[in-house]
């Protein structure tokens, strides 16, 4: 394979300092509540408030649901809130600290709203608009995403049945009676960009897709599988065809709702004919065979992963090679 630049993965930036240490010691979580500095990033639907508003041009309001850069033509920002101007009601998980690496810095919250909010600072979609923000915000809006995830789908503990408390701020929930302790999952799963022989990629077709939207073949890994082996697997259970050497490229957290992405390039083996890529009719009902031509002749019947996808990002970096 041609040598390879680090991908620049969209949602895939650290946040800075979670401080788990305030998390798991209630005395501290509670002194961090109650700071002036304290701030809250909101969430309505698993959509995030944004800072600047958009002018709905009748006088009447502002716009929720909006795609910033058709907006304002600038990089969206994030609203802050301080706890005095937190909108609503809901739930509050505490995410970390604003800056430095000590217990130091602003303390950061997530509101998850209860009620639909005043209409008054547009609200964005995370999965379609991620790339859009700075990396600094795409992460925290990452981990405030996935908390209220799996939040919203745990509140029962899978042992006994019984409702769970929330605990360390929202990173833990515990049976009241047992004592057992349950923690925030996160499912692995591989994406795959397949070349052939003339260095085209494989693209699949996901059956629940509108027509012409494709993407690369991926699938989450199973009990007792190396990541390696999920690959292969994947790859012949959609396509019929065997991949050999595949490379990791990086992983990007996907919590839509618990996901972590996976990325890797690999090749066909070499006796495998391309022509012989056949979906399994189940999850994939198209495959397609692409060159960099294919892509770059704008083919208005060809739809590619969003732009905040590893997928995407995948595809954009095999484009940028020289060949």
């Amino acid at each position: 394979m041609t040598n390879r630049q680090p991908l620049h993965l969209p949602l895939s930036a650290p946040v800075k300092n979670r401080d788990a240490a305030t998390r798991e010691n209630d005395e501290a979580l509670a002194a961090a509540r109650q700071d002036p500095r304290a701030l809250f990033l909101v969430l309505w639907r698993g959509d995030v408030l944004l800072e600047s508003p958009v002018n709905s041009g009748d006088g009447s309001g502002f716009e929720t649901n909006v795609e910033p850069s058709a907006a304002a033509g600038e990089r969206p920002r994030i609203r802050l809130v301080p706890s005095s101007e937190v909108p609503g009601t809901g739930e509050d998980f505490f995410l970390g600290r604003q800056d430095g690496l000590d217990s130091s810095g602003a303390p950061i919250f997530v509101r998850v709203l209860r009620e639909e909010p005043d209409p008054v600072h547009p609200f964005m979609n995370l999965r379609s608009m991620a790339h859009e923000l700075s990396a600094e915000d795409a992460a925290l809006c990452v981990e405030a995403v996935a908390v209220q995830n799996w939040q919203a789908r745990y509140g029962f503990s899978p042992t006994t049945g019984r409702e769970t408390v929330v605990k360390h701020g929202g990173w833990m929930r515990e049976d009241p009676e047992s004592g057992e302790q349950f923690f925030p999952r996160t499912d692995p799963a591989v994406i795959v960009l397949v070349r052939d022989t003339d260095d085209r990629v494989l693209l699949g077709s996901n059956v629940l897709w509108e027509t012409g939207r494709f993407s690369l073949l991926a699938g989450f890994v199973e009990a007792g599988e190396s990541l390696e082996a999920a690959v292969a697997r994947e790859v012949l259970e959609e396509s019929g065809l065997r991949i050999v050497d595949p490379v990791y490229r990086g992983s990007q957290p996907w919590p839509f709702p618990r996901s972590l992405m996976l990325g890797f390039e690999a090749r066909i083996a070499p006796d495998e004919d391309p022509l012989n890529a056949r979906p399994d009719g189940q999850e994939i009902v198209d495959l397609r065979w692409v060159s960099r031509a294919d892509i770059l002749a704008d083919d208005s019947t060809l739809i590619l992963p969003g732009k905040s996808s590893i997928a995407r990002a995948l595809l954009d970096a095999w484009l940028a090679e020289e060949q």
